[in-house]
């Protein structure tokens, strides 16, 4: 994920620069810049939610995601942002008392919600280039489960609370089509949810000299793991 990140933002500065590079030269009219005069939007959203493989293999795992976000204009090239997704899926249940090979108990439904808030920096300022607009976002917000309750291995997710701190950082491309279809745009986003994922003391409890524990022993009890949104979203925009 760490790459995936670090491509969409090298390939975000490249496309900016090469905008700059061709605005001198236009006549107004033929211009491939467009004012982006809304100060405001509201997206719903949805798409896939890639979650990173934790060594325990207890964590939320990959599913479907959907949510909202709102963004108003703050200066210049910047925005501010709030954003909420629900990811609707399942985790692994572990006996962390029974041998390797029995451990697994099954699937249970796990609903995580993610909620953030940030800032956002649109590449072409206030303005579009040939209709699009490409951005880098981050922030930081919480990663929450909606219904947190210890399971026979007395893991839950975020720990005691159920919830845990999250950094954000991605980048994402808007297109803006103008005309009669102004207040609309269509949006890509893909963006990085880091967070940590947090083990009970059972899981390190070695069974006996033949049967080591889920983890092993001494080692960290908190995990930090990077696990990718993409997304797709149609915009209103309002307020000039």
């Amino acid at each position: 994920m760490k790459r995936t990140t670090l491509a969409v933002v090298i390939a975000m500065a490249a496309l900016a620069r090469a905008a700059s590079a061709q605005q001198v030269g236009y006549d107004p009219a033929h211009s491939p810049y467009r004012d982006v005069d809304f100060r405001q939007g509201l997206t719903p959203f949805a798409g896939w939610y890639s979650a990173a493989l934790d060594p325990a293999g207890v964590a939320p795992r990959s599913a479907p995601m959907m949510g909202v976000r709102y963004d108003i204009h703050l200066a210049g090239p910047a925005q501010f942002m709030v954003r909420t997704a629900l990811v609707n899926g399942e985790r692994n249940v572990i006996d962390p008392r029974q041998p390797a090979g029995k451990r697994l108990l099954g699937q249970k439904p796990s609903e995580l919600l993610l909620t953030d808030l940030g800032i956002v920096v649109n590449l072409t300022g206030q303005r579009s280039w040939y209709r699009l607009v490409p951005l880098l976002q981050f922030g930081a917000g919480v990663a929450s489960d909606v219904h947190p309750a210890q399971d026979v291995g007395n893991y839950k997710f975020g720990g005691t609370s159920g919830t845990t701190f999250a950094l954000t950082l991605g980048g994402g491309l808007r297109y803006v089509p103008g005309g009669r279809f102004e207040r609309w745009e269509v949006r890509g986003d893909v963006t990085d949810y880091l967070y940590a994922i947090k083990y009970p003391s059972s899981y390190f409890t070695t069974l006996s000299s033949t049967q080591p524990g889920v983890l092993p022993f001494r080692s960290s009890a908190s995990r930090w793991r990077h696990n990718a949104g993409l997304t797709l979203g149609l915009s209103y925009r309002f307020l000039r």
